[in-house]
């Protein structure tokens, strides 16, 4: 059940919900816990409909054979039921959480994410450069139950860095396992790009991700000077080590720790964001029974 769900990429879903309504925080607790709830329960709802939408190139997949529907430790039918209720789930919540605006990105994210990403990724090896704005969606649908504007230019900048890291996130998994992808007849950036190029594109999307993370205290979303220095310290960290992953690409398991610190690397700055949030408005949920 817990491969079908994928409970640390919905979790982090709902910590970059929390980061976006924390950012954006009014005084009402309620709609943000919500909304991360909610977002929670879509990641976990889009990742079991994914898994049965590709349950064949799974299975082709050394990767990914081991899933609960190539296993067969799980039926289709199953998966498709708990997938939809988890889908339903969220929507539901998101209701009272942000309202129609709110209700709408989560029937975006899930449209996009199950619908347009996951029909190009048989398509084009280019289908994350688009299917990565999903991930910019769950701090968006925290700021609007915050009260938010859709139309912010904070929340276009903190959006920007949530999509931008994820396409060294997904070109490094084509790094390590390229083989796999190709073998199971999906088309691969290493049949476009030969592998020195792949990891020079590869370093520009993670620059380009760490000068986004930047530009968060510019923008006014991180205030704290005791974080920002800790923010500036992660860039210029995750920047040194693109370039040693880039000058290191051919050592064996080069990818790995790359695709593990650029993931590292957005954990820390979501983590800054919500508690720089927190500490703007300690004095408000001081308050809070």
């Amino acid at each position: 059940m817990l491969r079908l769900l994928r409970p640390s990429v919905s979790l982090f879903a709902a910590l970059s919900t929390a980061a976006g309504a924390l950012l954006h925080f009014r005084g009402e607790v309620g709609p943000a816990l919500v909304a991360s709830s909610a977002v929670f329960l879509l990641a976990a709802g889009a990742s079991g409909l994914n898994q049965y939408q590709e349950r064949e190139l799974d299975a082709m997949m050394e990767r990914t054979r081991h899933r609960p529907l190539p296993s067969g430790s799980m039926t289709p039918a199953r998966a498709l039921i708990i997938s939809c209720a988890l889908l339903a789930s969220g929507l539901v919540l998101l209701i009272p959480a942000g309202g129609s605006s709110a209700v709408l990105l989560g029937v975006a994210a899930i449209v996009w994410y199950n619908g347009v990403y996951t029909f190009l990724k048989r398509r084009t090896a280019f289908a994350a450069v688009p299917g990565a704005l999903v991930g910019a969606l769950p701090p968006a649908i925290g700021w609007i139950a915050a009260g938010g504007s859709l139309f912010d230019g904070q929340l276009v900048l903190l959006c920007l860095f949530f999509y931008l890291w994820q396409i060294p996130h997904f070109w490094l998994l084509v790094l390590r396992y390229g083989e796999q992808y190709e073998a199971a007849g999906l088309p691969s950036l290493r049949r476009v790009f030969r592998e020195g190029q792949l990891a020079r594109l590869t370093l520009v999307w993670t620059v380009a991700a760490a000068a986004s993370a930047l530009l968060l205290p510019l923008a006014g979303l991180v205030r704290s000077p005791a974080l920002s220095l800790p923010l500036g310290a992660v860039v210029l960290l995750i920047i040194m080590s693109g370039i040693g992953s880039y000058i290191r690409r051919v050592l064996p398991g080069a990818q790995s720790k790359a695709f593990r610190r650029i993931n590292g690397f957005v954990l820390i700055v979501t983590l800054i964001l919500a508690l720089d949030g927190m500490l703007r408005h300690y004095h408000v949920l001081q308050r809070i029974p």
